[in-house]
C-alpha cells in the first residue's frame, strides 16, 4: 500500500513510540539512578534488607513517597500515618491523570493503568510536550516510565551495595535538575485557556496551603485543587 502522510491519531500507541520514549528520557534517568542509589543507602541505614529495598523500588516506584517513609520505618510501622504521608506525597497525580485523561480515554482500561503505572512527573511532562505539539503522547508516556522505572531499580540496587559514594547530590547541583527539567516542558507543553487556569488554580492553591495549612499539605492542595478543575472543566474539540 503506498505511504500516507496521515498524521497519527495523539492516543497511539505501539512499539516504536513506547522505545522513542525510551530513548528520549535517558538522559534525566540517569540522574534519577543516582537518586535511587542515596535512596539505597538511606534504606540500608535504615535496617532494611537489601533485597526488600530492590523490591520496593522495583513494585512501588515512587522515589519522593519511598524517602518519606523511611522516617516512619520502625519495629512498629503506624500504617495509617504511611498511607497518609504517601497519598499526601503522589497527590500530584491527581493533576496529572487529570491532564492525561481526553487522551487515556481512548485506550482500554487495561491498557489505560497499565500506562499510568509507570507516570512520573518527567514522563508526564514529556508527553503533555508531545501532545502540544499535535503528536502521540501515550507512548513517550509508557517508554519514558520505563526508562526512570528501570534506572530508578538500577540505582537502588547500586545504593544497596556501593551507595555511599552518591550519598547526596546536592553538591552537584542533581537536586535541581528535574525541576528544570520540569519547568521547561511545561512551559513548551500544551497551551489553552482550560490548561492555564488549571495550573494557576493548582499553583494558587499550593501557596495559600503552604502559608496556612500544615507542613507538606501543600502538595495534596494543589493536586486536588487542579485535579478537580480539570475532571470538571471538559476539554473542547478545539483543544484537542
Amino acid at each position: 500500500m503506498p505511504a500516507t502522510d496521515t498524521p497519527l491519531p495523539q492516543h497511539q500507541i505501539d512499539r516504536h513510540l513506547v522505545w522513542v520514549g525510551f530513548r528520549q528520557m535517558v538522559p534525566i534517568a540517569v540522574f534519577v539512578m543516582m537518586f535511587g542509589a542515596a535512596f539505597g543507602l538511606a534504606a540500608m541505614q535504615s535496617g532494611l534488607d537489601p533485597a526488600w529495598i530492590v523490591s520496593m523500588s522495583t513494585l512501588v516506584f515512587a522515589g519522593a513517597a519511598q524517602f518519606a517513609t523511611l522516617d516512619l520505618w520502625g519495629p512498629q510501622v503506624p500504617i495509617l500515618a504511611l498511607a497518609l504521608t504517601v497519598f499526601a506525597v503522589n497527590a500530584r497525580h491527581l493533576l496529572m491523570g487529570a491532564t492525561l485523561y481526553p487522551w487515556l480515554r481512548h485506550l482500554p482500561p487495561a491498557q489505560r493503568y497499565g500506562v499510568m503505572v509507570v507516570a512520573s512527573d518527567a514522563n508526564w511532562a514529556l508527553a503533555m510536550q508531545a501532545f502540544g505539539r499535535g503528536q502521540p503522547g501515550l507512548g513517550v508516556l509508557l517508554g519514558g516510565g520505563l526508562a526512570l522505572w528501570s534506572f530508578w531499580v538500577l540505582g537502588t540496587l547500586l545504593g544497596t551495595q556501593v551507595g555511599d559514594l552518591i550519598a547526596d547530590g546536592r553538591p552537584w547541583g542533581l537536586d535541581m535538575v528535574m525541576g528544570c527539567f520540569l519547568l521547561a516542558m511545561v512551559v513548551s507543553g500544551q497551551k489553552n485557556l482550560r490548561m492555564l487556569v488549571i495550573w494557576l488554580v493548582a499553583a494558587g492553591a499550593s501557596l495559600v496551603a503552604y502559608r496556612h495549612l500544615p507542613e507538606n499539605s501543600h502538595v495534596v492542595a494543589g493536586a486536588l485543587a487542579g485535579g478537580l478543575l480539570g475532571m470538571t472543566w471538559k476539554e473542547q474539540p478545539h483543544e484537542r
